[in-house]
């Protein structure tokens, strides 16, 4: 009986930090404490709780160290000019008369340039979202299309923090897992580009506002060169080079761009890598480009060390075993995939934010997959395919309800984020061999 109060306590104190825009990090904070003291009273001491933690921690460290580089990647990018490159080639090539599949598409690209939804939706998602209310396109379904789009590089990114965990929890190498996604998502990949045509079709945009094209040209050098620190990324990615070697050598460009090309003096540049990138020259787009640096990582680097914890305890204590069993007999009257898909909508709703979603997603099933002899690789691709994508779909769980805010959408951009749900639902039809 303890138990489900402490589950309920925590979950109602996640509910009430989002609604109140309050910090993610003091709920789960007060969760934890909640879970170890129930743990005393069940006679585990102090210090084997703190094993327990400390040992499921090590695995995200290899996660926090990638947190670090993208970090670094984000603000060096705005500063040396990568990404308003980007941004401006975007805006100049996109079809009005296809607006929302533009959408899609290019966040997907910027997605999986960056690897990380949120500075997606912070910086293409933006611009492409006030390009949607001028032009008279319906906000939630174009936030629908970039959101998804967004996912699809936090999905698949070699520079994924999503990507990196599964990997790290799964002890699987992340670009065989890259493959595997690739092969199990190109369906639902298909299917969403044809959808978003429809709806481009029948949502045009109106007409374009170029306030953006001209701030860019203003602020930065948009040169062919600026281009360089993604390419890198791109061709080590196509040859499997250890991500964080693609991505200290496209650091080190960015810095040698934003010094020479954008003529940004050291010291500034070290303070923008350090606290975040900001344009001297006010303007519209310089309130969309600011950000990065290694402070914005702060705090979702604090929530993995935080979930990685929660593993620790559930693990150690075994506090999920009874929620284990349950899902164990459903997967002997349906499938292991299905049991997975329904662990991740229980996982994402409880978790509220993705993290703590795919460590108890993998807490649940990791042993199911174990007795029905499939391999690690396939328990990555399909937490890959359910817990990571599913989460975005959960109004209530920030992977999702942050995007929206921030693209001035609400609940309803859920049915239009395609690639989302058609991810985890084509492959309980089409079961891809890995």
């Amino acid at each position: 009986m303890d138990i489900i109060i402490i589950f309920f306590l925590f979950f109602a104190s996640l509910l009430f930090s989002i609604y109140h825009s309050i910090s993610i990090l003091y709920p789960l904070l007060f969760g934890l404490s909640c879970f170890t003291l129930i743990s005393l009273r069940r006679g585990y001491t102090l210090t084997d709780l703190l094993k327990m933690m400390g040992d499921d921690s090590k695995k995200s460290l290899i996660v926090i160290k990638i947190f670090v580089l993208i970090g670094i990647i984000t603000a060096a990018w705005r500063a040396c000019g990568t990404i308003p490159f980007i941004v401006y080639y975007g805006i100049m090539f996109m079809s009005a008369k296809y607006f929302i599949v533009s959408a899609f598409l290019l966040s997907c690209l910027v997605s999986f340039l960056l690897g990380t939804s949120f500075g997606t939706v912070g910086t293409i998602g933006v611009v492409l979202i006030v390009l949607a209310k001028s032009g008279n396109v319906d906000i939630n379904m174009a936030a629908g299309a970039i959101i998804a789009g967004a996912y699809f590089g936090d999905r698949c990114s070699p520079m994924s923090s999503s990507a990196n965990l599964v990997a790290a929890l799964t002890n699987t190498k992340l670009y065989i897992n890259i493959a595997n996604m690739n092969k199990t998502a190109s369906i639902p990949f298909a299917l969403s580009i044809l959808g978003y045509v429809y709806l481009s079709y029948t949502n045009p945009l109106a007409f374009y506002n170029n306030q953006i094209v001209d701030e860019i040209i203003n602020s930065f050098d948009i040169s062919l060169i600026v281009l360089l620190p993604a390419l890198i990324i791109l061709v080590f990615a196509a040859f499997r080079v250890d991500v964080k070697l693609s991505m200290g050598v496209s650091i080190l460009l960015s810095v040698l761009i934003a010094l020479f090309v954008q003529h940004i003096p050291f010291l500034k540049l070290m303070n923008y890598i350090a606290t975040g990138y900001r344009m001297e020259n006010g303007g519209f787009f310089a309130d969309i480009i600011r950000g990065g640096g290694l402070y914005s990582m702060l705090n979702v680097s604090l929530i993995v060390l935080i979930s990685s914890a929660y593993a620790g305890i559930f693990q150690g204590t075994g506090l999920l075993s009874d929620i284990e069993v349950f899902f164990e007999k459903i997967s002997t009257k349906t499938s292991v995939y299905l049991t997975a898909v329904l662990s991740s909508i229980a996982t994402a709703a409880f978790a509220c934010n993705q993290t703590l979603a795919v460590m108890l997603s993998h807490q649940i099933t990791h042993k199911l997959y174990e007795r029905n002899q499939l391999s690690n690789y396939r328990l990555a691709v399909d937490l890959e395919n359910t817990v990571i994508v599913i989460s975005a779909l959960i109004p209530w769980n920030i992977a999702g309800a942050v995007p929206a805010v921030m693209l001035s959408a609400d609940a309803g951009f859920i049915i239009y984020a395609f690639y989302l749900f058609l991810v985890p639902l084509t492959n309980l039809v089409v079961r891809t061999k890995i």
